[in-house]
């Protein structure tokens, strides 16, 4: 009998919970809580932190959990590490199912940073208009280059006032076009994206639309995660759980 904790907050984590739900799978889907209306779920669901590796193994341990799967955003690092390391001391199988990165096409003008301490220090340079695709997590990072217009789309308004004195906040949640985003760049006289290569369709619209535009990116790389099992589909998810719908192509 399967008890699951999935670790979500992604549309694969949703998409992932439907099939075991359709599949008569027990389990759970965790939120970190950083979006303040996360989508309902069809399986019970949790809002919070673990308390770290102990809190998680303490979790796991008290509520039988016999799988987890990973289903976080690529840059959620320290949960993901978290999960690998309490998840070898519970004995408890993990995987994680992520979206493959993406690659810069012929026609793109992408610069790699590694991380958003490398963006801000990219962005040490005249004033642009930049769309500042980071979330809202790290906006008062970006604190020390106010010389930009800097366009924020966001899921949730900020609690506080972005420390980015020119700044537009709109917020929305997507999914997002190509042509959409495209025309939104313009109409803010967009010359620079920033990005995290988070991977996956629900996010790549702007890319697209910058690759259109012939407008550079700056593309910050993936945090490196401890050595895990990875998959990159519902179907592989389900045949690593044994489950006979993988073979139905769930």
């Amino acid at each position: 009998m399967h008890n699951l904790l999935i670790l979500g907050g992604t549309t694969e984590a949703t998409a992932f919970a439907n099939a075991a739900a359709e599949a008569g799978i027990a389990g759970t889907v965790s939120f970190a809580g950083r979006v303040e209306r996360p989508k309902r779920q069809p399986l019970p669901q949790r809002i919070g932190g673990f308390g770290g590796v102990q809190g998680l193994v303490n979790y796991l341990v008290a509520h039988q959990i016999t799988h987890v799967i990973d289903a976080t955003h690529p840059f959620a690092s320290q949960m993901s590490g978290n999960a690998v390391v309490a998840c070898a001391q519970a004995g408890v199988p993990l995987v994680a199912l992520t979206r493959a990165a993406w690659v810069a096409q012929p026609e793109d003008r992408w610069a790699a940073v590694p991380d958003i301490s490398g963006a801000v220090a990219a962005l040490e340079q005249p004033a642009r208009r930049v769309m500042l695709a980071v979330g809202r997590m790290h906006l008062a990072e970006f604190a020390p280059n106010p010389q930009h217009f800097y366009l924020l789309r966001l899921v949730d308004a900020p609690k506080d006032p972005p420390p980015l004195p020119n700044h537009h906040v709109l917020v929305s949640r997507g999914p997002f076009t190509a042509e959409d985003d495209g025309a939104l760049m313009q109409a803010h006289d967009i010359d620079l994206v920033v990005s995290k290569n988070a991977g996956g369709t629900g996010a790549y619209a702007k890319i697209v639309a910058a690759r259109a535009l012939g407008l550079p990116v700056l593309m910050i790389d993936r945090p490196a995660i401890a050595a895990r099992t990875e998959v990159t589909t519902v179907a592989e998810v389900m045949a690593w759980l044994g489950h006979a719908g993988a073979d139905r192509g769930v």
